[in-house]
């Protein structure tokens, strides 16, 4: 294949538009839903997960940052929004809302995947004896 935007879009290798999904979490007792959008994994996500091997920013805050946007695509938030660096008096995001926020965004990731059905085992599958290990003694000469 000769690499070009045409080629690319023509074997899906790029991300395509935001997925709408709904959420759900609960905050003092209180019940919360909202409509989100999800950016599929791509360019900006592979970078946050570099940043954060590298330990330049939170895994977590910088994927949620990469991949929650608004219909058009542009970040709802930046990692410093979500780690509560970015305004200490509001503090850090939600904890419940953290996870929403990450639940939905490992469901749009893995659409179209199909998932591996296990591994079959045969009924005469041989198991390690439970008996007692041999003795290593050495044998007299």
């Amino acid at each position: 294949m000769q690499l070009s935007i045409k080629t690319l879009m023509e074997n899906g290798a790029f991300t395509g538009r935001p997925v709408q999904k709904e959420i759900v979490w609960k905050q003092s007792g209180t019940e919360f839903k909202a409509t989100v959008f999800v950016r599929p994994l791509g360019y900006r996500s592979a970078v946050s997960d570099v940043l954060s091997s590298f330990g330049k920013q939170d895994g977590a805050a910088g994927r949620i940052a990469a991949c929650i946007c608004d219909e058009a695509g542009v970040p709802v938030f930046t990692v410093g929004d979500i780690t509560g660096e970015a305004d200490p008096e509001r503090g850090e995001l939600n904890s419940e809302l953290s996870k929403a926020l990450l639940s939905a965004i490992g469901e749009v990731t893995q659409m179209g995947k199909t998932k591996s059905s296990p591994t079959p085992t045969s009924s005469g599958t041989k198991s390690r004896s439970r008996s007692a290990p041999r003795s290593r003694k050495l044998k007299s000469e």
